[in-house]
């Protein structure tokens, strides 16, 4: 008979006791029944700058010059307190009150208090602002996607609204209004001014009497959704005969998503006698009335992003002003998508990020079979590749910011797309493996891994799902062959560092050269109708691939290339399986990074 092994050969925690009254659960005869042991603590009281990848990508990228505001902002994003507030945001959510006591008419949604000192610390802390505040300054673009990446981790439902305000100034600066039009032109002026300034009012009140304002988007309709172009609200001119860009329009239909319905006025699009037209629609006319056609149906109940109201919108001779060209209204949001979509990326990054240092910290902590988890190998291999996921997506904003700074415009428009497109899928996958790591307790709802699951798909969905995104790539490859030479002149810059480095050009390296001179064939003839998701998946891993051996940290690089190619070219595994046959000391470089710490490390 097998004898059992002694009390002695098992393995005890080294834990500290913590005090009786913190511990120990009673129960209703006053008797304890355990003690709180084994549990990791909050993850908080940190600087989320303290980052060290985000550190040195800014760094790198021409922004040292931003690092007080970031120290500044990352001090709160780490401490309890904000970490509280965001909490309560999401947990009450945002109400819609269509009529006031009297039965007026109001169109108002209430936000838990927290919403609106999250919002002032976004618009305060430069994440809408920043950039054009700085215009043309080197690195301002960069700054700025790091006030957003710091914001993202706190709240995610916040940056819809700060993103949208950001991005909408490209649109603004293409209205084309002639200053003859002296009310329109002032009110767009004005509107413009209050959106950079940096500041937030959450009074519902006419912009004139705000010092700050915020921007909407009211785009998407039922029946056509990322389809625009069919969209069939239409716009008639208040003026018979005045229909050019500045003048007034009725706006009669529906929008299907209105995110951020309380934003100061909304960039929309409708059917113009030239064809599909974009607007500004303000909650409140010029003229001080209230625009009464702008009409919230009701509030989206959506999986994630809780602290945010989404809404369904009718115009009922909506008062809008015309900008940009008549019938050119999706070419006057181009640019505008191009921000917004960094911004998804941005986003996407920060949640990866955050979801790593979160399974991290509770690896550290926790302890199963006599050990803690992050000594155990097959954890070990799983928070290396979170780690190496979320470094890549965040080295692929950081150069897509630095496009702007540079004004790299062909860059910009293809290579936030490829990224979008793939970093936006990733987000759930790293979500997911980061909730895992957490066992049972990531699963509870009050666990701050739960929001970042549920919010994890809104980025992939947002400004274009797959497919759409997919599309976008090829049309832009097709009409706009400087996108293509752009690209391949960023991949060939990579290839040609890495085939320079004897160290680096091993069996690994010769695959992803075998891959730059497959993409190098493939759009070499974009009107091949073969381009798909996986030639998008292509353009993406090589491209952050770039990323990393360019700008990035030279071991983190190494580790990419190992585990995402062979000799023959690029490899797929679940997240985890590929950091495997990494050397330990590769693993831990990558594990390092990912700890946090109070103040910020060079």
């Amino acid at each position: 008979m097998e004898s059992k092994p002694s009390a002695s050969a098992v393995p005890t925690l080294p834990l500290p006791e913590l005090p009786s009254e913190n511990v120990e659960e009673v129960d209703h005869c006053g008797q304890a029944t355990h003690k709180v042991l084994n549990q990791s603590s909050p993850f908080s009281n940190f600087n989320a700058f303290a980052d060290l990848a985000l550190r040195s990508g800014v760094a790198m990228h021409s922004g040292l010059w931003g690092f007080q505001a970031l120290e500044q902002l990352g001090a709160k994003v780490g401490s309890e307190e904000w970490q509280q507030k965001a909490t309560d945001a999401n947990r009450q959510v945002p109400r819609l009150e269509n009529f006031d006591r009297f039965g007026q008419r109001r169109d108002a949604v209430a936000f838990h208090p927290a919403y609106h000192e999250l919002m002032e610390l976004g618009l305060s802390s430069g994440a809408a602002a920043f950039a054009w505040q700085n215009f043309r300054r080197p690195g301002a673009h960069v700054i700025r996607g790091a006030l957003m990446h710091l914001m993202y981790q706190l709240d995610q439902g916040v940056c819809c609204p700060i993103t949208m305000t950001f991005a909408a100034i490209p649109a603004l600066d293409m209205a084309m209004v002639d200053r003859s039009k002296s009310e329109t032109a002032a009110f767009l002026r004005s509107f413009r001014e209050k959106l950079t300034s940096g500041k937030y009012c959450a009074k519902d009140v006419p912009i004139s009497s705000k010092d700050g304002a915020t921007c909407g988007m009211s785009m998407t309709e039922k029946q056509g959704g990322s389809d625009v172009r069919a969209n069939m609200t239409e716009a008639k001119p208040v003026v018979p005969g005045k229909a050019a860009a500045g003048d007034a329009f009725w706006l009669v239909g529906h929008k299907w998503f209105t995110s951020a319905p309380m934003s100061d006025a909304f960039l929309t699009l409708a059917q113009s006698k030239e064809g599909v037209s974009c607007f500004v629609v303000p909650r409140w006319r010029p003229d001080g009335r209230k625009n009464a056609g702008f009409n919230v149906q009701r509030l989206k109940e959506k999986i994630g992003d809780k602290s945010n109201a989404s809404s369904e919108v009718e115009y009922r001779n909506a008062w809008g002003v015309m900008i940009g060209e008549p019938g050119r209204g999706v070419r006057t949001i181009v640019e505008m998508v191009v921000h917004t979509r960094l911004d998804c990326v941005i986003g996407s990054s920060a949640l990866m990020r955050l979801s790593a240092q979160l399974a991290f910290h509770h690896a550290t902590e926790r302890w199963a079979f006599g050990r803690p988890l992050i000594q155990q190998r097959l954890m070990r291999h799983v928070l290396a590749d979170l780690a190496l996921e979320s470094e890549a997506a965040m080295a692929t904003w950081l150069r897509l910011a630095r496009a702007l700074d540079q004004q790299e415009a062909d860059l910009a428009r293809i290579a936030t797309a490829i990224s979008k497109y793939y970093v936006c899928k990733r987000s759930p996958l790293v979500a997911y493996e980061a909730m895992e790591c957490h066992g049972g307790n990531g699963y509870v709802d009050d666990s701050p891994i739960a929001r970042l699951f549920r919010q994890a798909p809104l980025n992939a969905i947002w400004e274009g799902s797959g497919n759409v995104i997919c599309l976008d790539i090829l049309r832009a490859l097709r009409k706009e062959p400087e996108t293509a030479s752009a690209i391949l002149a960023e991949l060939q810059r990579a290839s040609e560092l890495l085939s320079s480095s004897s160290q680096r050009a091993g069996e690994v390296g010769k695959g992803y050269l075998n891959t730059i001179e497959h993409i190098k064939v493939a759009l070499s003839d974009p009107m091949d109708s073969n381009f798909g998701r996986e030639s998008a998946d292509q353009l993406a891993i090589s491209f952050q691939a770039s990323c990393l051996l360019q700008y990035g940290d030279p071991l983190v690089a190494e580790a990419f290339l190992a585990t995402r190619w062979t000799q023959l070219g690029l490899t797929t595994q679940s997240l985890g399986s590929a950091t495997s046959s990494l050397p330990e000391s590769l693993i831990d470089h990558l594990l390092e990074r990912l700890r946090m710490s109070p103040s910020p490390r060079l």
